[in-house]
């Protein structure tokens, strides 16, 4: 007769199936179609790597390759430094206004990325207020996509830095003073060894963001083709779905590098904290702290200008003409169809993309985690929930298209609808909710289950009295990280969705193609607003939850 423990065992490697089922539907079966699609012409006959050698042959698609790399190169090499002084001031030094600075770096993560460029157009654009500092270089092109992207990917590389630099031991920095080293010296040998994952970790993010990024210079790339427009061109504009899947494989090659890159130099990485370790604690410094305060100073105000310059340009009744301010921009349905219906789509989306996302990939996390046994199926079930960190948001959506689109695939009643673009949603960010939630799982002793199993008490009783509680403050911070990626997120979903599914970022892409940036720019800021008000509310709740099942950490 079987134990409980043994229905325990049982079911928990059932579920371990059906999280993995779920996470092949949703991301494996998916890009494999996609890879199968890219060696097919129109007709689904296979034809080798004739599209391959036509793309490499075609020289305006290599050139966008090309442009791809150097312009995520050269945005990253600006992006990193920036991030990383700005995350030494916060950590290391005792300036003024640091939790202000901080706030202040995180902004760009609540806007979409189609909003910094906009508001570039309104600086530097033809018209813009501040051409001339452009010095007679049109910032429709390299210039344009590269700035955007700075404040676009700043705040991702920031948090990384910040959290390399937040750990450091007070005793090697004491001997480095008792040895006569220099400051200089100290910065070399003993502050930038023990960030160097970071830095690199922030790099590759940097890189794969850019290289992968749609909206940016979709609305301020101009004639400067990279790899992600031209999947645009090709299948919205040429409705030619092989070559679109050519070059969506093309834009999945420098993720992956990156990715394999990243993980090579992770594992690489030894703990530099011991359980002996001396929390460091910056000392007064004024010269340095004030020659910092004003750097952070110059990088918030510049974020403040961009989101300023946003706010103000959708609030303009007509530029350049007529500068008095009005309300009309947020009339939506004078400049796309859809009207206010796309923002309740997203925001529709977004809830369910928060709330079944947390659910599924706390309750995958939890199953890889704490199932006994069964490590091979475990080791596959984290193996496939790694996946989505090296695919483009953009290969992901086209792959949704060719699998969830074909007339033999069962589930193609869900084209097109919301159901289909939560899916998406949730595949494209479910890797870095997946590890956040892993994280907060491991810090669990594992005897809670041991005592569990010799009361003889179910590990689903235990997991629901005892893990959910502990863990919900985690759980909270995915909540709200999948609601405002769904929110801001456009190249995952440009190719899904319907006619009465259309997404806000969706429509500014539309609002801005038809020529009425400032209402694009309205939509831009009312997702900053939605963003915004849901992290105050994450917030309130998350000081609420801790008080409520946090309280033994203090005892």
């Amino acid at each position: 007769m079987r134990t409980s423990l043994d229905r325990d065992a049982i079911s928990q490697r059932a579920a371990l199936l059906f999280a993995g089922a779920i996470l092949l539907v949703i991301l494996v079966l998916p890009l494999a179609t996609l890879f199968e699609k890219s060696f097919q012409n129109r007709n689904g006959e296979f034809v080798g790597l004739a599209n391959f050698v036509r793309y490499f042959g075609t020289p305006s698609l290599v050139a966008s390759l090309w442009n791809t790399l150097w312009v995520s190169v050269l945005a990253t090499c600006i992006v990193v430094p920036l991030a990383f002084v700005y995350a030494y001031a916060i950590r290391r030094t005792t300036m003024p206004g640091k939790h202000v600075f901080r706030a202040l770096g995180l902004v760009p993560i609540l806007a979409p990325s189609l909003l910094p460029a906009i508001a570039l157009i309104y600086l530097f654009g033809n018209q813009g207020i501040a051409r001339f500092m452009l010095m007679g270089e049109s910032v429709y092109g390299p210039i344009g996509i590269v700035i955007a992207q700075v404040f676009f990917c700043f705040p991702h590389a920031f948090l990384i830095l910040s959290t390399a630099l937040a750990i450091a031991d007070r005793r090697h920095y004491e001997a480095a003073e008792v040895l006569g080293a220099g400051r200089l010296r100290v910065f070399l040998t003993v502050t930038l060894p023990g960030v160097k994952y970071g830095i690199v970790s922030a790099f590759f993010v940097v890189f794969t963001m850019v290289a992968t990024d749609f909206g940016i210079p979709k609305v301020i790339g101009g004639r400067f083709n990279v790899l992600s427009t031209d999947v645009y061109k090709q299948v919205i504009g040429q409705q030619n779905f092989e070559m679109g899947a050519v070059v969506g494989m093309v834009l999945l090659i420098p993720a992956v590098l990156a990715f394999v890159a990243d993980r090579w130099v992770a594992r690489r990485q030894v703990a530099l904290l011991s359980a002996r370790a001396v929390p460091f604690e910056p000392q007064k410094h004024p010269l340095r702290d004030w020659l910092l305060f004003g750097f952070c100073a110059l990088i918030a105000g510049c974020i403040l200008v961009v989101l300023g310059i946003s706010i103000w340009a959708s609030l303009i009744t007509y530029w350049p003409y007529n500068l008095s301010l009005s309300m009309r921009n947020y009339a939506f349905a004078n400049a796309d169809a859809s009207g206010w219906s796309s923002y309740f789509n997203s925001l529709t989306m977004s809830v369910l993309v928060a709330t079944i996302g947390t659910t599924v990939i706390g309750f995958g996390a939890w199953l890889v985690d704490k199932t006994r046994g069964a490590e091979f199926l475990r080791g596959v079930v984290h193996l496939l929930a790694m996946i989505p960190l090296a695919v483009p948001g953009l290969v992901l959506g086209l792959a949704y298209i060719f699998f969830f689109n074909s007339p033999k695939n069962p589930l193609v009643f869900m084209y097109g609808t919301i159901g289909l673009l939560t899916l998406n949603t949730i595949a494209h960010f479910y890797t870095v909710a997946h590890l956040t939630t892993l994280q907060a799982l491991k810090q669990l002793d594992p005897e809670f289950e041991s005592v569990s199993a010799s009361l003889k008490i179910s590990v689903w009783r235990t997991a629901w009295q005892v893990t959910l509680p502990v863990t919900s403050p985690a759980l909270l911070d995915v909540w709200f990280y999948m609601f405002v990626n769904a929110m801001t997120t456009v190249s995952a979903v440009v190719f899904l969705y319907g006619p009465f599914t259309k997404l806000a970022s969706v429509s500014i892409i539309n609002m801005d193609e038809a020529g009425f940036t400032a209402a694009a720019a309205a939509m831009g800021c009312t997702i900053i607003a939605t963003s915004a008000a849901a992290k105050i509310l994450h917030s309130l709740l998350a000081e609420w939850l801790a008080r409520r099942t946090q309280a033994w950490r203090s005892r």
